[in-house]
């Protein structure tokens, strides 16, 4: 009798002992980790209405941004793969169709006009993107 209540208090204070040390991990374990770029990626309508999202990231390419402000923001886009990468066509709703109206969406990084695709356009921290709805005269 006395053995089986020493057992039984043993595992009642290994019990005791492992969520105790369950809630010290919790509340004072590692925490997640944000992304160690931090960006801005402007979006400007067919209307001029802009959109900003601000984040931080990890990701190499603005595409990879772009996923991840489409799984966790109210952004979204669609594109078409070419041989020159990917050609952005809807961006939150808005088609820019260059065969109807000579529009597409054009990219700014820091200002200036995009030498890349966005599959290609390398994130660095602090950059900030354009997609501007444009259209060729």
């Amino acid at each position: 009798m006395k053995r089986s209540t020493k057992v039984i208090i043993g595992v009642v204070i290994a019990a005791v002992l492992v969520c105790a040390l369950a809630l010290t991990y919790k509340f004072f374990g590692p925490s997640a980790k944000a992304g160690s770029k931090t960006y801005t990626l402007e979006v400007v309508d067919d209307n001029g209405k802009t959109t900003t999202y601000e984040g931080s990231t990890d990701a190499a390419y603005l595409k990879e941004v772009m996923d991840e402000l489409a799984e966790n923001e109210d952004f979204s886009y669609e594109g078409t793969d070419s041989d020159y990468g990917i050609m952005i066509n809807t961006i939150n709703g808005v088609t820019a169709d260059y065969n109807e109206n000579n529009a597409y969406w054009a990219i700014y990084v820091n200002g200036e006009y995009g030498q890349y695709g966005a599959d290609t356009q390398p994130v660095s921290d602090g950059d900030e993107f354009q997609f501007v709805y444009e259209s060729a005269e």
